[in-house]
């Protein structure tokens, strides 16, 4: 048994985790191919072995339901996957499904014209099944629906080392960043430094810094979709960003997703920020410390800034260009089947989370092993990750951002911290300079 978890009063969930009925699985899904003798291309920068073997069982389900198609898994990357997908798109010879890239990138893609709409493989799936207000963000401007999601994540909690929080007497997991400052210099001897956070030039910094500006009280854009970045919140959260730098490993300069959660599972680092995977990861790879973790919601500025997290919304969409659509909708909505879709979130338990209610109450998915063994966790991240947020729709006043995922992938964000935290470049300058890279973004 793990440590009592130090997680305090549990945040508000959205109207969407409210009155769940019990349920064991989801209807069988009645859409089925038409096209003989295809072979769909799959695509995902999730490719940890386990992961990929409940993928292949999804496969074998629904090659045996469909004779004469075939299905083929290719690995992406989370850093690379938009040049892959640009080269595709340009060739026309792209995947005809692709899963678990974040929903501003599927925003974006299908305002350029580049995505089917995923009307009905989200009936399908069954509307009624998924979480209210699940697909509001994969929800298109002209009505239709880019694609859905595939899970949730709550991809920058807290992770806190129980053990050493009671060596350095701390009593409580912090709240606000000075509480954090404060808990992670405690925490910072005998090799292990205090904290991690990602200062590269790469997705990582920008997506985790972006919540960053929020939990200052900040956004980057307002609720007209204005560049809304030169605040006091943004300065404050650059001065926050700098004065951890000391508490993190030296390579924390060039992090990005792997780096991070390797220091914290392999015991280098006091605290971590990332998805449940740590979870899984930990056990298998670090079992001495497996008693002594949990996870707490990111500190804010302070006790009257609401938690801001980051949730990516991993999705499933297919490409307007391939050339076996309705095989590839009737695979799509084949993954959420219960045995396979129970099977893949089993693989990373914590990591993805499930969107239907069906599959939360499902007993084989509440029978896993790490899921028994840290409920409170699980329990806070899918909480977290309902009420999540991300650049393509950073609140509920938001509209979402098609050009979200253009931002992202321009690097502008992580520049501006690479610039000011590592560079000392005067933050007026380069808040301005950003301001104006990302208007041009949104203009262009």
């Amino acid at each position: 048994m793990n440590k009592p978890s130090m997680i305090g009063k549990s945040i508000s969930r959205r109207g969407a985790l409210q009155g769940m009925a019990a349920a064991t699985a989801v209807a069988a899904i009645p859409m089925r191919a038409s096209a003989q003798d295809a072979t769909l291309r799959w695509w995902s920068p999730q490719g940890a072995p386990a992961q990929v073997a409940a993928y292949q069982a999804q496969i074998a389900e629904f090659e045996a339901a469909n004779p004469g198609i075939k299905v083929v898994f290719e690995t992406t990357s989370d850093e690379g996957y938009a040049p892959q997908l640009a080269a595709a798109f340009s060739s026309g010879e792209v995947p005809d499904i692709v899963t678990h890239l974040p929903s501003f990138a599927t925003q974006s893609y299908y305002a350029n014209g580049l995505l089917e709409p995923f009307n009905d493989v989200i009936e399908a799936i069954g509307v009624d099944d998924f979480y209210p207000g699940a697909n509001d963000v994969f929800k298109a401007a002209d009505g239709n629906y880019a694609g859905t999601g595939i899970g949730n994540s709550a991809a920058n909690m807290l992770w806190l080392r129980t053990d050493l929080m009671e060596e350095a007497g701390i009593a409580e997991a912090p709240t606000t960043w000075d509480e954090l400052r404060t808990a992670c210099q405690a925490m910072q001897k005998g090799g292990i430094y205090g904290a991690v956070l990602p200062y590269g030039r790469n997705s990582m910094t920008t997506l985790i810094f972006v919540g960053v500006i929020h939990q200052a009280g900040g956004q980057v854009f307002d609720t007209d979709l204005n560049v809304n970045l030169d605040t006091q919140a943004t300065r404050d959260a650059l001065e926050f960003y700098a004065s951890m730098r000391e508490l993190c490993p030296p390579g924390a300069t060039n992090y990005s997703w792997g780096e991070a959660i390797t220091a914290f599972v392999s015991g280098a680092t006091a605290t971590g920020i990332y998805t449940g995977r740590v979870l899984g990861n930990v056990n298998a790879q670090n079992p001495p410390i497996a008693d002594f973790i949990t996870c707490v919601t990111y500190p804010t500025k302070s006790a009257d800034i609401p938690t801001w997290t980051f949730n990516d919304f991993p999705s499933v969409f297919i490409p307007k260009q391939s050339r076996n659509i309705d095989a590839a909708k009737a695979f799509a909505a084949s993954l959420f089947n219960p045995p396979g879709y129970i099977q893949q979130l089993h693989a990373a338990p914590g990591h993805v989370l499930p969107v239907l209610k069906s599959i939360n109450n499902n007993p084989l998915y509440q029978a896993n092993e790490i899921i028994q063994k840290y409920p409170a966790e699980v329990e806070l991240m899918s909480q977290a990750a309902a009420g999540g947020f991300n650049l393509g729709y950073e609140s509920e006043n938001h509209p979402s951002n098609e050009k979200a995922g253009e931002v992202v992938g321009s690097g502008v964000i992580a520049d501006m911290v690479q610039r000011v935290v590592l560079n000392g470049e005067n933050p007026d300058q380069v808040i301005g300079e950003t301001t104006t890279a990302i208007e041009n973004i949104m203009n262009g």
